[in-house]
């Protein structure tokens, strides 16, 4: 089983318009809500890979509700733990080839709830054989609360694949966290080791660097240019297929969840690269975020292609 954790999980608000005006009305011609968080995506993507996944993070109010029957109706075990405050809504406006977001904070955590929280995560990782954590953190909380997580998780032997913004990702190994993998994109590898990363080769330099020694797997995603890809102290790249994009939203979160089955089902690292980053491809295809056409799996990852780097 696959554990996932989003502790600031959101209804995801999408309208669709032909033109956004400002202090006028402006009328919507298409509206979609879903239930969002990166690691929500990750459980819609593991559903599709037909793994048992359980979720769980922290959700309020009606529209915690309306997350948490979503996640359910889709044979998501559903174990987030009920907050005073309400969750947050994420709305995209979608305009003349644009998109706008509007983006609320969200809850603020109390400590009670910390407290809940953390006994129930306890229970929750042992029953798991890996561990996601994905996005941001809500009010009320700080970057020590991924690592006591963590820590929870390493005391069960139970690896954790960590996707968070580059600053909070910068916190946690400057004290010495070692997660099984992180996922940064170039802007948050830049924000990790605080300078400009311009190309691929400096982002080869850097996985090669003390920084990155304790971290088995760094899957550093360049978008349509593919990913630089630590394994221990071996360095890959990998060119992915051009495809006809539909909604790229979410790919970072598909390649998470591709690795986190990867994982579970014990794939040697060549085929768990092509079967990780496939998952970001097939996301990318489709219009819904954190979704796959499984049908296309074995086809993707025959156009990916991997350079062993000496």
């Amino acid at each position: 089983m696959i554990l996932t954790v989003t502790l600031n999980p959101a209804v995801d608000i999408s309208y669709s318009l032909n033109e956004f005006n400002l202090d006028t009305v402006n009328r919507v011609n298409q509206v979609a809500k879903t239930a969002g968080g990166k690691g929500i995506n990750v459980s819609r993507v593991l559903r599709q890979l037909d793994e048992k996944v359980m979720a769980t993070g922290y959700l309020g109010g009606a529209l915690g509700e309306f997350i948490s029957n979503k996640i359910t109706n889709m044979g998501i075990e559903n174990k987030f733990v009920t907050i005073d405050q309400e969750t947050r809504n994420c709305i995209a406006i979608l305009h003349d080839g644009q998109q706008t977001e509007i983006l609320e904070s969200g809850p603020v955590i109390h400590e009670q709830e910390v407290n809940k929280f953390l006994a129930v995560f306890e229970e929750y990782v042992q029953a798991a054989d890996v561990v996601t954590i994905s996005g941001s953190l809500p009010k009320g909380l700080n970057y020590d609360f991924y690592l006591e997580l963590m820590s929870k998780a390493e005391k069960h032997n139970t690896p954790v694949l960590l996707d968070t913004n580059g600053k909070i990702l910068q916190q946690m190994l400057a004290d010495g966290a070692k997660p099984f993998l992180i996922k940064p994109n170039q802007e948050e590898l830049a924000e990790i080791v605080n300078e400009e990363v311009v190309n691929r080769h400096q982002i080869i330099d850097l996985l090669r660097s003390d920084m990155f020694k304790p971290i088995p797997w760094v899957v550093t995603t360049l978008g349509a240019d593919g990913a630089v890809i630590k394994k221990d102290q071996a360095l890959y790249y990998a060119e992915i297929p051009k495809i006809d994009t539909v909604n790229p939203v979410g790919s970072g979160d598909s390649v998470v969840a591709g690795f986190a089955a990867g994982l579970r089902r014990n794939l040697e690292t060549e085929a768990r690269i092509k079967f990780g980053l496939s998952m970001g491809v097939l996301n990318a295809m489709e219009e819904k975020t954190g979704s796959i056409n499984p049908d296309h799996i074995h086809l993707i990852m025959s156009q990916i292609t991997l350079e062993k780097m000496q």
